[in-house]
C-alpha cells in the first residue's frame, strides 16, 4: 500500500465564469507517476494548477499530507515543483541562470547559490542535457532546448513532488525518451510525478492513470490494467485501441473502414 503524496477532496475550479472541474476526489500515490489523461477540454490542465496551487478553488488539496492553502510557500516551493504549459520566461536569462531559478526555494533571502546550489543545477542540466549550452540565453534557444531548459529548472528544485503539463511540447522523440529515463530516474530516488499528456503511449508508461471527462473522474487506476485500457478507449469514444507490442502498451488510431455510396 503507498502513502499519499496529493490528497483532492470535493473540488471544483472555474475559468472565467465556466465551471471545468465538478467536484473531484483524487488520492495520488508517492513515490509513483500517475499521468492525467482525457480528451481536449477534459479539465486537465486546469485540475493540475488546483494540486499546484496556482488556481482559485473550493475543496481541499493536501501535499504530503498537509493542507495546500496553510503550507508555507517557501516549504511548498521547496515541497513541489511546477512545470507548466508556455511559461513566460525572460529570454536574457542564460540556461545556467533560469535552472538556478528552481534554487530559490532553498536560499536564504538575498544569499549567492551555495556549492548545493551548484550541484543540483549541474545535475539537472546534465539530466536534460542542456549542460553543453548553459551560457546561451533562453532567447537563443529552439522551442524544444526551451523547454529541456525548463525541465531542468524544475529537477533543480529536487522537490518530493513534480507536477508537470505537457512536458513533451517541442520535444522530438529522441529527448521523449530521454524525458522518459529521467522520470524512472525521479520514481527510484522514491520522488512522485504527476504529468498531463497527450502523447498516450508514453502516458501509459506511467505506473497510475487518471482518466478525466468533462471535469470529472471517470477511471483511476494502474496503466496496466485492461479495465484502465477500456475507460482511456471510452474516453475518446472508441477512436484509440490500447495493443501490447514489444512488452510495451501503445495506443494507436483505431482502424475506420470507409465505405463509398455506389454510384
Amino acid at each position: 500500500m503507498h502513502s499519499i503524496a496529493i490528497n483532492a477532496h470535493s473540488i471544483r475550479a472555474s475559468l472565467g465564469n465556466v465551471p471545468v472541474l465538478h467536484g473531484i476526489d483524487l488520492a495520488l500515490p508517492a513515490g509513483r507517476w500517475t499521468s492525467i489523461v482525457g480528451p481536449n477540454g477534459a479539465g486537465k490542465s486546469t485540475l493540475l494548477k488546483v494540486l499546484a496551487g496556482l488556481l482559485p478553488h473550493t475543496g481541499e488539496v493536501t501535499l504530503l499530507g498537509q493542507p495546500l492553502a496553510t503550507m508555507p510557500g517557501r516549504l511548498r516551493a521547496q515541497q513541489l515543483a511546477w512545470l507548466g504549459q508556455n511559461e513566460a520566461t525572460g529570454d536574457d536569462l542564460t540556461v545556467w541562470d533560469a535552472a538556478m531559478l528552481g534554487r530559490l526555494p532553498h536560499q536564504a533571502w538575498l544569499a549567492p547559490p551555495s556549492a548545493a546550489d551548484h550541484v543540483a543545477v549541474e545535475q539537472a542540466l546534465r539530466a536534460t542535457q542542456a549542460w553543453d549550452w548553459r551560457a546561451r540565453s533562453l532567447g537563443q534557444l529552439s522551442g524544444g532546448e526551451r523547454q529541456r531548459a525548463l525541465l531542468a529548472r524544475a529537477l533543480a528544485v529536487q522537490a518530493q513532488v513534480l507536477l508537470m503539463d505537457e512536458p513533451l511540447a517541442n520535444l522530438d522523440p529522441p529527448h521523449q525518451a530521454d524525458w522518459l529515463a529521467v522520470v524512472h530516474g525521479l520514481i527510484q530516488q522514491g520522488r512522485t510525478v504527476v504529468s498531463v499528456l497527450h502523447e498516450i503511449s508514453m502516458a501509459l508508461h506511467a505506473q497510475e492513470m487518471v482518466i478525466l471527462r468533462r471535469g470529472r473522474v471517470s477511471h483511476q487506476g494502474p496503466c496496466a490494467d485492461t479495465t484502465t485500457h477500456s475507460a482511456r478507449e471510452d474516453v475518446f469514444e472508441g477512436r484509440i485501441a490500447i495493443y501490447a507490442v514489444s512488452d510495451e502498451w501503445v495506443a494507436r488510431p483505431r482502424t475506420v473502414t470507409v465505405t463509398q455510396a455506389k454510384p
